[in-house]
């Protein structure tokens, strides 16, 4: 129920960012003639009012489809709600709406918790291990999904988002230095040692952490209260995540073994789902977030490779030519569906069932 939990959160995720494409063109007028879930071959087909809805096989993604490059289209080439015939602004619109519309959704999950559920009491002690690289320190001092981590080298790490930077702070601070760390696995806690790998005089465990989430849930007292909690959430969850894609650039070689693909965010989902609904509401606002901040990057395929052919189009004041456009698109679809083949068999590869089946 748990993974199934996080499928639904993920392709809702999906389908939101699509509608927030779909809608800004819509209510400009501008001409569409489909809207996708997933890629590949279609498993269901609908028209409706010239317009095809459809699912499709590969779930990474989507996309709203215009009849401006349908060569079959009977829409003429001058027509001015073709959205290639509108002003930079509005096609500006329609491509960052599905961005808009992520952020939207994650600023408004985190307001319906705490307005129809509740705030969450102040998280617990310590940080969670949300996930452990292979190979890694993390792994060889027997580090799993789901442990705690509530002092290292007798230091107490406190509660929320400023013991995960206590955490990383100490970590980064003991490069190829052996510390203790006090973990709680369950009702069962021990002390374990750990090595951080030296990588360019800082110290890495190869670890994903998160606050150690609280599951008790208390009534907001009023309006400002539940905004306040809301917005507070919601800044620092853009903040890490822009923070993290940030590290791709400065620290690739380290940032880049933490991606993940499909198979992950959904196991992670789940180990998230267990927390009970602050969890699953954490999960939701988290990849809502992360789906905009990925959509923004200004490369193929993505909302902001979009952008950035129309932000050249107008410093030069006319279309970039075709045959480029083209390779440009072509170039992402091949980098989008081999980096999520390798990421896929990873993350499968990674998972404590496939990994008990091959030790067995």
């Amino acid at each position: 129920m748990n993974v199934l939990a996080s499928l639904l959160v993920l392709g809702l995720l999906i389908f939101f960012h699509e509608l927030g494409h779909f809608l800004a063109a819509r209510l400009q007028g501008i001409h569409v003639n489909g809207f996708s879930i997933g890629f590949g071959p279609a498993i269901f087909k609908k028209e409706f009012a010239g317009i095809t809805y459809s699912i499709r096989a590969l779930p990474l993604g989507g996309f709203v489809s215009f009849p401006d490059d349908d060569i079959d289209s009977k829409i003429p080439k001058d027509d001015p709600n073709l959205l290639r015939n509108r002003p930079l602004i509005q096609r500006a619109f329609v491509i960052s709406a599905g961005v808009l519309a992520n952020l939207l959704l994650a600023w408004l999950v985190l307001i319906g918790q705490a307005a129809l559920v509740g705030i969450p009491s102040a998280p617990e002690p310590g940080v969670l291990i949300m996930s452990v690289q292979p190979g890694q320190p993390a792994e060889s001092s027997d580090l799993v999904s789901g442990d705690q981590i509530l002092s290292i080298d007798g230091l107490k790490l406190g509660k929320g988002q400023e013991a995960v930077q206590l955490f990383v702070e100490q970590i980064q601070n003991a490069p190829g230095r052996t510390i203790k760390l006090e973990r709680l696995r369950g009702t069962d806690s021990k002390i374990v040692s750990i090595k951080p790998r030296d990588q360019l005089g800082s110290g890495k465990i190869g670890a994903q952490l998160q606050p150690n989430i609280s599951e008790r849930i208390q009534p907001a007292k009023g309006p400002n209260e539940i905004l306040k909690n809301a917005d507070g959430q919601f800044s620092d969850l853009l903040t890490r995540t822009i923070t993290g894609y940030q590290g791709l650039i400065t620290d690739f070689g380290s940032t880049s073994k933490q991606l993940s693909g499909p198979v992950k965010i959904v196991e992670i989902g789940a180990q998230l789902s267990e927390k009970g609904s602050s969890g699953l509401v954490l999960f939701a606002a988290l990849v809502s977030i992360n789906l905009a901040v990925l959509n923004s990057l200004p490369l193929p395929l993505l909302d902001g490779g979009q952008m950035a052919l129309l932000l050249i189009e107008g410093v030069r004041g006319k279309p970039v030519p075709q045959k480029i456009q083209m390779a440009f698109i072509q170039s992402g679809f091949l980098l989008l569906v081999g980096l999520s083949v390798v990421l896929i068999i990873r993350d499968t590869a990674q998972l404590s069932i496939v990994q008990a089946l091959i030790n067995r």
